[in-house]
């Protein structure tokens, strides 16, 4: 399965980038404008609509539709993992529904004398079977301007 990994230094303390990235509020912001992201619903792992703070066991029902073409694509994210332990953190969201076959995208987050780096990292397949299977390898092309505006975008909010 294709991977997609990236990473930035971002100039602000861990807890706030951590918290900052937990929540339904961080997703919308780093989220580039041409996906014209929706949040329909968020529950808790309770089951309780929206949270303060994604935990593991907590959905995020979205919609996406890039650059404004074709239907509205719905986007569910199921947080799977969410572990804190000093100065390190991750959390994880798999797609239980959305354009994708599959996708699994781990959030990680290290603190780094007085800044923190944050490195994403997806897993995936496209859609169509062995033809998704053979192109996979270049969605590079479009999760690389989404993963750097989300970078550049934590950065802007974070280290001012």
């Amino acid at each position: 399965m294709p991977t997609y990994e990236r990473s930035v230094r971002v100039e602000a303390p861990f807890a706030e980038v951590w918290d900052f990235h937990s929540t339904e509020e961080g997703l919308v912001a780093l989220t580039p404008g041409w996906m014209n992201i929706r949040i329909d619903a968020v529950r808790g792992p309770d089951g309780d609509p929206d949270p303060d703070v994604l935990e593991a066991g907590s959905v995020v029902e979205s919609s996406v539709r890039p650059f404004g073409v074709g239907p509205r694509q719905a986007w569910v994210s199921d947080i799977v993992a969410r572990e804190h332990e000093g100065g390190s953190a991750y959390f994880r969201d798999v797609m239980s529904d959305g354009p994708f076959r599959e996708w699994t995208h781990t959030h990680m987050f290290y603190a780094d004398d007085g800044a923190t780096v944050v490195r994403d990292r997806v897993e995936y397949a496209l859609p169509f079977g062995a033809l998704g299977d053979a192109v996979g390898p270049l969605a590079r092309v479009g999760l690389e301007p989404m993963f750097r505006y989300r970078h550049r975008r934590t950065r802007e909010l974070l280290e001012g």
